[in-house]
């Protein structure tokens, strides 16, 4: 198993999450952060941190979010490291705002 991280993500790209991994899992993206499964080690360190929900366990994801499995897999594996808190992306409070958080 591994952990997933989903569009809630999108526009906002928060690293709170990327400071508290032990195992560098993160990969950054240009809208969002992704988890490479071949790295996560499945603490779940990362999921309170996350100011928008977006990751989930992936035996918990939601039915309409399950395909973010695989585009994580997919995408992290060739995109930079992410361990270092970041600034968020200029859409990112809007983003929180329209999610309800």
């Amino acid at each position: 198993m591994t952990h997933v991280v989903t569009d809630n993500c999108q526009n906002c790209r928060f690293t709170d999450c990327v400071t508290v991994c032990p195992v560098d899992c993160f990969h950054l993206g240009e809208d969002m952060i992704y988890i490479d499964p071949e790295e996560c080690i499945d603490c779940g360190a990362c999921v309170p941190e996350c100011p928008v929900e977006a990751i989930f366990m992936e035996e918990d994801l939601p039915d309409d979010k399950q395909e973010w499995t695989e585009i994580n897999a997919q995408k992290a594996p060739d995109l930079p490291v992410c361990n270092e808190k970041l600034d968020p992306l200029p859409t990112a409070e809007a983003k929180k705002a329209e999610l309800g958080f």
